[in-house]
C-alpha cells in the first residue's frame, strides 16, 4: 500500500483562505481544475484510456494517476476524468478524435464541483461527522475513491495519504459541507 497518491492536481488555492487551520486539522480549498464526466462501453476503455493520457480504472473504489491525470471509477462505465484547468480543450479534442465513430459521452463539469482538501491527525474524525463510512486505514485504503454522503449532500471522497482526503460537491453544495465541516470542527479547537 502506498503512503500516498502522488498527484499534482489537487493542491490548495493560493488565493483562498483556508476554511480552516487548527493543530489536528485543516480544510483549504483546491486549486480549480478540468472535469470530465465520461461514459462508455467496454470496447472502448482502452483507447479512452489511452486518449486521456491515463489507463481508466476497471475496479469499483479505484482510480489511476499521473503528474497530470486523474481517472475516478464511478461506475461499470463511468468515470470522472481531471487534468489541468488549462487542458480542458486539448484533452476534449484528443478524446474526441479517438473515439470518433464509437458510443460516449463526454461532458464538461468544471463548473458544476469544487474540491475541498481535508487534511490532519483528526481528518477521519471530522469526516465521519458526516460520512456514514469507515475511514479506518484498513477499511478505506489509501487510493480509494467513492461517491457517498456528507449529511445530506452527496459528494466524491477521495484519501490520497493515511491523514489526507479530496472532497468533490457541486458548488452549490459546498457551502453546506465546508459550513459543516467548521461547525464540527469546532468541537476539536475547544478540546
Amino acid at each position: 500500500m502506498a503512503d500516498q497518491v502522488n498527484t499534482d492536481l489537487y493542491v490548495p488555492d493560493a488565493g483562498e483562505t483556508p476554511f480552516l487551520a487548527i493543530d489536528s486539522v485543516s480544510i483549504l480549498k483546491a486549486a480549480p481544475v478540468t472535469r470530465l464526466s465520461f461514459r462508455c462501453r467496454d470496447s472502448s476503455v482502452a483507447t479512452a484510456g489511452t486518449a486521456f493520457g491515463v489507463t481508466l480504472p476497471q475496479k469499483p473504489l479505484a482510480a489511476e494517476t499521473s503528474p497530470t491525470r486523474i481517472a475516478f471509477w464511478l461506475g461499470p462505465d463511468e468515470w470522472m476524468l481531471i487534468a489541468p484547468e488549462a487542458d480542458l480543450e486539448s484533452v476534449t479534442a484528443s478524446m474526441e478524435t479517438a473515439l470518433e465513430g464509437q458510443p460516449n459521452a463526454l461532458v464538461d463539469v468544471s463548473h458544476r464541483q469544487e474540491a475541498i482538501l481535508v487534511s490532519g491527525q483528526k481528518a477521519n474524525w471530522l469526516l465521519n461527522t458526516g460520512v456514514p463510512l469507515d475511514l479506518d486505514l484498513a477499511a478505506f485504503p489509501i487510493g480509494t475513491v467513492t461517491r457517498t454522503l456528507f449529511h445530506k449532500s452527496p459528494i466524491m471522497l477521495w484519501r490520497t495519504g493515511e491523514d489526507t482526503y479530496v472532497v468533490e460537491a457541486w458548488v452549490s453544495f459546498m457551502d453546506y459541507v465546508s459550513g459543516l465541516l467548521e461547525q464540527s470542527a469546532g468541537e476539536l479547537a475547544a478540546a
